[in-house]
């Protein structure tokens, strides 16, 4: 008896089909040629589109040059965050505010007024931080010595409710 060849995948390349012959032998033969798979039409419809180039002449860009001078910063990202995290006497949101104004003066186009607005932003936003450094230290310290004298007045005031 003849052997017969495993069926192969039908994504596969070739694809052979076992004939029977007289005499019970199976022979292999080529079968019809299978369709190239989708990528490869894809591939060949995506070369055929784009085709050589129209011209070969210089290719042309564009510059835009911004001058230093409309460059201004002003500061919103430190004002929120001196708003949200260190906004004693409310000299964080002033400060955002001002923020706010000089970059409304920028998008106008008026640079002295936006300098001017973020020069004060900026002198509000280095206020508000010192100011809350130092405070934040502050209650720091005072916690760390005012926490053990009340819990020492606290502890002798329990003992003295025990002697009754």
């Amino acid at each position: 008896m003849g052997k017969q060849a495993p069926p192969e995948h039908p994504s596969s390349g070739t694809h052979t089909a076992p004939v029977s012959a007289p005499g019970h032998i199976h022979l292999l033969h080529p079968g019809p040629h299978p369709l190239p798979k989708p990528e490869m039409f894809k591939e060949q419809h995506e070369v055929t589109n784009l085709g050589a180039p129209q011209h070969s002449g210089p290719v042309m860009s564009t510059v835009v040059h911004v001058p230093t001078d409309t460059v201004v910063p002003d500061h919103v990202v430190w004002s929120l965050f001196n708003t949200l995290f260190f906004n004693y006497c409310c000299l964080g949101f002033v400060a955002f505010a001002y923020s706010v104004k000089s970059r409304d003066r920028k998008m106008v186009g008026d640079v002295i007024g936006a300098q001017s607005f973020a020069s004060t932003a900026r002198c509000l936003n280095i206020a508000t931080l010192v100011l809350g450094i130092l405070m934040t230290i502050g209650l720091i310290v005072l916690m760390s010595l005012v926490l053990p004298l009340y819990t020492q007045a606290l502890a002798q005031g329990m003992g003295n409710r025990r002697g009754y």
